[in-house]
């Protein structure tokens, strides 16, 4: 995903800030110790021989290769041969309540930063992963919990949890879309073409960790993958869907401790006078009582008038000749 792959003011950074914070907040609570582990703890055991490749992916972008050499490298990693094995759908959250609006809400984030100018079919497969997530013992146990996983870490599940993204306000008639995906993916819409995948990143990189995953689907600019072996099977996807769904509180010290960036060119008042003190170079002074006077272009003469004069000469001619053929009666 893009998360595993993927100023000259004072004032930006403040507003930046502002709206940062602003966006983060708007369905947050308190961070709650709890609240926040309680998705974890609910997850069950990672085996032994999947754990070195838990880590590798959870690392992100660690080694990856990007542009024309990454193109070619995705093209030669080969998809699964096994038929695609959809998921079951999910349906762990009622119709109402404060956990299905908090699932709402970051399924929907994850739909729209990820995805938003993705085709739906995209869109819905994002979507399929992070529900594919939250029942694999590989990853936290509620939606928002998949989402926000190793927010205040480095290196995020999801890049834009901690890469600033959501200071970006959203295109209202994209967000909408982002939210109907989401609703449908939590009332137990599947997208088949993915499978049980896990994980996806975009065609122009090639994580270190793909040749170690199955590849299942190219939709847009995304491939999915889904764990190898049998981890990767439905009957693997046994987690219990936790619930006390929970977005961290945003921490503004993160960005208020950025530091200001450098102007690296003078401001215009600071810019040396390169003209002579007589040299008027086209600029009015008013309170000296000057005038701005153009002279009309018939009126000025010089290069201009005879220009002018020779362009009404010849359109002159050029009628004089027209009438001429026309009195012979040539067409």
């Amino acid at each position: 995903m893009s998360a595993l792959v993927r100023s000259a003011s004072i004032a930006a950074p403040l507003a930046l800030l502002a709206a940062y914070t602003m966006l983060w907040q708007g369905e947050r609570e308190q961070a709650d110790p709890v609240a926040q582990s309680k998705g974890e703890a609910a997850a069950p055991p990672i085996p032994r021989q999947y754990r070195a490749l838990v880590e590798m992916t959870g690392q992100g972008a660690a080694e990856v290769t990007k542009g024309q050499a990454a193109q070619a490298q995705n093209d030669g990693l080969r998809f699964a041969r096994n038929a695609i094995a959809a998921a079951p759908p999910f349906r762990a959250l009622g119709a109402a309540g404060e956990d299905r609006t908090r699932a709402l809400h970051c399924l929907a984030q994850a739909v729209y930063y990820e995805a938003a100018t993705e085709p739906e079919s995209g869109q819905r497969a994002v979507a399929q992963v992070v529900l594919n997530r939250v029942r694999h013992p590989a990853f936290a146990k509620t939606v928002c919990g998949v989402v926000y996983q190793r927010f205040n870490a480095s290196v995020c599940q999801f890049s834009f949890v901690c890469d600033g993204s959501l200071a970006r306000r959203p295109v209202a008639v994209l967000w909408n879309r982002a939210q109907r995906i989401a609703a449908g993916a939590l009332e137990g819409q599947v997208e088949k073409s993915v499978g049980t995948a896990t994980h996806y990143h975009a065609d122009y990189v090639f994580p270190g960790w793909a040749p170690h995953l199955a590849k299942l689907a190219k939709i847009g600019a995304h491939i999915f993958y889904r764990w190898p072996g049998a981890w990767g099977l439905p009957r693997a996807f046994n987690g219990r869907y936790a619930g006390g769904e929970h977005i961290p509180a945003f921490d503004a010290s993160l960005l208020a401790s950025a530091s200001v960036p450098e102007i690296d060119y003078p401001p215009v008042a600071a810019l040396p006078e390169r003209r002579a003190a007589n040299d008027v170079g086209g600029r009015m002074d008013p309170a000296k009582g000057w005038k701005l006077s153009i002279a009309d272009p018939s009126q000025s003469g010089g290069a201009l008038g005879n220009m002018l004069a020779a362009q009404e000469k010849t359109k002159a001619v050029a009628l004089a000749a027209d009438e001429h053929a026309i009195a012979k009666g040539q067409p």
